[in-house]
């Protein structure tokens, strides 16, 4: 030993936390080494229970006992470099009770003496054969609590009866004919108890963590769901607003139109009047001059031309006309208020739709369902009837004789929303079907069979498949439609995406098994239906 710790050094032995040679040097999982104090005062002060130097986390207070080869080493260097293994006590720390002064920390304690000893204090107790007898323990605080007060004697067994701790003369005296049980045992039996008990504070503890995290999660949604709610409300209003404003520009456009008019209609007869005025008053001066004249042949030559009607006209029923403004406001505000209505279900049928864009999922084709005159892109993204059929393996997931195919995606709860082009076609049929729908066989397209579709037929017939097709009056042609599906509220609704119409909804749907997306391209009809049916990625649904 002495060799071997010749070849030790200091740095090799040094705790560091206090940064000294270890005293009751006490070993973590992780492999480090620190002060058994030291490191129970750090754990104290820190919320999480772990290692100093590597952070590694451990998920419960760690019984630790003193590394005895350690401890050994420590004590033989200390010895060998001639340093003492006693220090002054710290607060928390047991203090030696011999000590006068300067209070050392203590090693042992003495159940017989009632007292504990710093190194030095101990020796009499690790030399005499009379001390060697008596029971030395890890320092303790309150020796005198660990005394009997009846009989003065070490408290070294349980009274079960009672719930106590008691001596070795209490079960003969006091304790008689009660069940007792020496201290260790009883230890041994709580110490089992607290750790179920820490197992079980361990358990409200994750229990309250995952609780902390619903709450959040919650808290989130909410906050998304406010965010969502307050971009809506500012879209409509700032729709309403921006009406309001157009409709008071017209109205003010309009009232002025009428007065510039009225302005030019009255500066155009003023412009005239002046005109006339013009010319009488040069009338009125040539007749002036002419009645002061003598001359008889030059009057009565000049006297015709004196006639003032030839260039005047009669002003008797000319008048300018205020326009009339009664009722102008009225009349605007009813035209307003029909506007703001259809505004209004325009908005709102645009938050509708970019609400139920939210759920949009990638949707793409499943070529082991498709029937085999169908033609897929390379993406699985289009479909087409390509007339001809191909040798494909009559699989029992391929439609046959139905020009159908599934979507690769299912879904068996929660929302989700995907967009379909159909563009430059004549016939389509989209919406979506449960997993056990028949796949041979013409089967009607119904709820009752599994399919919650619609559909276009001759161009410009489009239905809801409710069982017989039920007629849909569409406002304009959709290219794009999109299905929105609520599985727990059994809707499913499709839209005109990019009018924000409302085409369809199903309602009180029962769900109880995998949906998947349903598509029918329809037949090619001489070319006439060539167009593929497109499913729009994510992206695409959101660059309106």
């Amino acid at each position: 030993m002495s060799a071997a710790s010749c070849l030790l050094t200091e740095e090799q032995l040094l705790c560091s936390i206090c940064l000294d040679v270890f005293t009751d040097p006490v070993t973590l999982p992780c492999g480090h080494n620190f002060c058994q104090n030291c490191i129970m005062q750090h754990w104290d002060s820190s919320v999480h229970c772990q290692c100093p130097s590597c952070k590694e986390p451990f998920y419960r207070r760690l019984d630790l006992r003193v590394n005895i080869f350690i401890s050994e080493m420590a004590a033989q260097f200390r010895q060998s470099a001639g340093l003492s293994s006693s220090r002054v006590a710290k607060p928390g720390e047991v203090p030696c009770d011999i000590c006068s002064g300067t209070k050392m920390k203590a090693l042992r304690s003495c159940m017989v003496c009632l007292a504990s000893y710093c190194e030095t204090h101990l020796k009499p107790h690790m030399t005499a054969s009379r001390l060697k007898r008596h029971q030395l323990t890890d320092p303790v605080e309150n020796l005198e609590g660990r005394m009997c007060t009846i009989h003065d004697k070490p408290l070294e067994l349980f009274c079960k009866t009672d719930r106590c701790c008691v001596c070795m003369l209490c079960p003969v005296l006091d304790h008689k004919s009660h069940e007792v049980i020496p201290l260790k045992e009883q230890f041994e039996r709580q110490k089992a108890e607290l750790g179920k008990k820490e197992a079980e504070i361990h358990r409200m503890i994750q229990e309250r963590r995952l609780k902390i995290q619903e709450i959040k999660h919650l808290l989130k949604l909410s906050k998304e769901a406010a965010d969502r709610e307050r971009a809506d409300g500012v879209q409509v209003f700032t729709a309403l607003i921006e009406s309001l404003e157009r409709a008071m520009a017209e109205l003010i456009s309009m009232i002025e139109e009428e007065q510039k008019t009225t302005e030019k209609q009255a500066e155009g007869f003023i412009q005239e009047l002046e005109q006339e005025i013009f010319e009488l008053m040069r009338s009125r001066a040539e007749v002036e001059q002419l009645s002061r004249s003598k001359d008889y042949l030059h009057f009565l030559q000049s006297f015709p031309s004196l006639n003032a009607s030839a260039f005047t006209k009669d002003w008797t029923e000319v008048t300018v006309d205020p326009p009339s403004y009664e009722g102008t406001v009225r009349t605007a505000a009813d035209q307003l208020e029909e506007m703001l209505g259809k505004e209004m279900k325009k908005v709102l049928r645009e938050v509708e739709l970019n609400r139920v864009q939210t759920f949009a999922v990638d949707v793409t084709l499943d070529p082991d369902t498709a029937h085999s005159a169908l033609i897929l892109s390379d993406d699985d993204k289009q479909v087409h009837h390509g007339v001809m059929k191909k040798n494909l393996s009559d699989n029992p997931q391929r439609f046959n004789p139905s020009c159908c195919v599934l979507g690769k995606q299912s879904f068996s709860c929660g929302r989700f929303y995907f967009e379909v082009q159909v563009k430059g076609k004549t016939r389509w049929t989209v919406g979506v079907a449960k997993e056990s729908i028949k796949r041979k066989g013409i089967i009607p397209l119904c709820p009752e069979n599994g399919h919650w579709t619609i559909w276009l037929k001759n161009g410009d017939d489009y239905a809801a498949l409710v069982g017989s097709p039920l007629p849909l009056s569409l406002n304009s042609k959709p290219q794009t439609v999109g299905v929105f599906v609520d599985y727990e509220e059994g809707l499913v609704s499709f839209y005109d995406a990019d009018a924000a119409d409302l085409l369809y909804s199903f309602t009180g749907c029962s769900f109880t098994e995998k949906l998947y997306p349903f598509f029918s391209p329809g037949l090619n009809n001489d070319g006439i239906n060539s167009a593929p049916v497109i499913l729009s990625s994510i992206t695409d649904s959101f660059k309106r």
